[in-house]
């Protein structure tokens, strides 16, 4: 019988609205039918709104990178991540979100993630410490948590300059992992044609988290625009975001927006990153062949050298699969800005145009064995044609994840580094079930057992 990772389970084909919106509440995973891991398009209507669920991906392919001004960013998705991310580059649309990315883009672009590599590095060595630590007490440790805060700190040490254990590090990121635990992907707002003047019914416990991230990085924000206007502030990518000035304007980021901007920094990077790592160890523990291989392939890592990044080439591989199964982002929504027709049907304005990495990476009609982990199969020609058309993780076209680059350097690198120092194996009796919360997490936390690798072998 084949192993095969872990995936939620679905929902029967027609329930009624009510309990699909309880679903839907819970988790948008288990949530959806079947039918959507083989259907082209679907379609879904409500009394409130009409959405589409698109999977060809020549239809991925109009909405993200052919006609993206066609397709905006829906605000039903938007209403839930508001009390964090205020008017951040992942929220805005139009002029707005074209101004943000001419400021924020430089600081990602050419040398910059050879410049930060070495905060990386140092973020990876802290991690091996901490989860030796760890390892030294009984029993099965959580993996999620780990990941977590490796990969807080590589946003702490190349954003701010500072590690995790900084006192506002540490309070930020606690704070971060309260509100990423209350925050559903979607509140009643998403459902509900609600005007902008009503409430949008945000949990106590969510406001109060995002309320608290949000002063903590206001201070942390304010005193680096200080250290810039004395001259003494580091070459990071804080420092060349604030002092990036838009192009067409000549203005530059305020206080206010910076802030809006850190926050999605630590959304996407902190919590993507974590989730993608944390699924990462699991399928290496299902399978340990692979584990042992990226091993041996991390020996290289002995001084922190931008190069040796081309010879992690196995675990790039294993990365880029565990983004596959189980994409950070599971679902994307935009909406028609005019009528549309779409596969023979007339979708009027509004229409919400479902991109769902989820359903696309498990394709049954474009991936072979695509509920297997196999990282091999980059290489094969059904691997590199799906590269190519069914795989987006971070998003496609001119809303492509600026910090991609950055991630696929930040994984691959903490995955290896771990693997180099531990043995990670499954816990038989806690099987991970995926849900979908700000981010593809473990319902109840990823277990597994972690042993240093000379007493492994031993």
């Amino acid at each position: 019988m084949t192993l095969l990772p872990p995936k939620p389970p679905v929902r029967a084909e027609r329930v009624s609205l009510l309990r699909y919106l309880r679903l839907f509440r819970q988790d948008i995973l288990s949530a959806q039918p079947a039918r959507l891991y083989r259907a082209w398009m679907a379609d879904f209507r409500t009394p409130f709104f009409r959405s589409v669920l698109a999977n060809q991906p020549d239809l991925v392919r109009l909405v993200l990178k052919e006609r993206p001004q066609d397709f905006p960013k829906s605000m039903r998705v938007a209403e839930g991540l508001r009390p964090l991310l205020g008017n951040s580059v992942f929220l805005t649309n139009g002029a707005a979100w074209e101004r943000q990315r001419r400021i924020i883009d430089p600081a990602f672009e050419g040398g910059r993630l050879r410049d930060t590599f070495p905060a990386m590095w140092q973020a990876a060595e802290a991690a091996v410490l901490r989860l030796r630590d760890q390892v030294d007490k009984a029993g099965p440790i959580e993996i999620e948590e780990v990941t977590s805060h490796a990969a807080a700190d590589v946003i702490f040490r190349t954003l701010f300059s500072i590690p995790i254990e900084n006192r506002m590090a540490t309070r930020v990121f606690t704070e971060f992992r309260d509100y990423q635990r209350s925050q559903p992907i979607l509140n009643i707002a998403a459902f509900l044609p609600l005007p902008r003047w009503m409430p949008r019914f945000h949990r106590r416990r969510t406001r109060r988290s995002a309320a608290a991230i949000r002063e903590l990085i206001t201070a942390m924000t304010a005193e680096r625009m200080d250290r810039i206007a004395e001259g003494t502030a580091p070459d990071d990518l804080a420092t060349k975001i604030m002092t990036t000035a838009d192009p067409e304007t000549g203005q530059r980021f305020d206080t206010g927006e910076m802030v809006d901007q850190v926050a999605i920094f630590f959304l996407a990077g902190h919590e993507t990153s974590a989730s993608a790592l944390a699924w990462c160890l699991y399928l290496v523990a299902m399978f340990p062949e692979w584990q042992d291989r990226l091993a041996a392939e991390a020996d290289i890592l002995t001084h922190p050298d931008f190069a040796v990044m081309s010879h992690l080439r196995l675990s790039r591989d294993v990365f880029r699969e565990a983004l596959r199964l189980y994409p950070p982002v599971p679902m994307m929504v935009r909406e028609t800005s005019c009528p549309e027709r779409l596969r023979e049907r007339d979708l009027p304005k509004g229409t919400q145009i479902v991109i769902s990495p989820w359903h696309l990476h498990r394709h049954t009609r474009l991936w072979d064995n695509p509920d297997g982990f196999d990282p091999a199969r980059w290489g094969s020609e059904n691997g590199k044609t799906c590269l190519r058309e069914a795989f987006i993780p971070f998003s496609a076209g001119a809303r492509v994840c600026t910090g991609a680059g950055f991630a696929m350097v930040e994984g691959p690198l903490i995955l290896s580094m771990l693997l180099r120092h531990f043995r990670f194996e499954v816990v038989p009796d806690r099987v991970p079930v995926p849900v979908a919360h700000l981010t593809v997490r473990a319902k109840d936390g990823i277990w597994l057992r972690v042993v240093p690798r000379h007493t492994a072998a031993t």
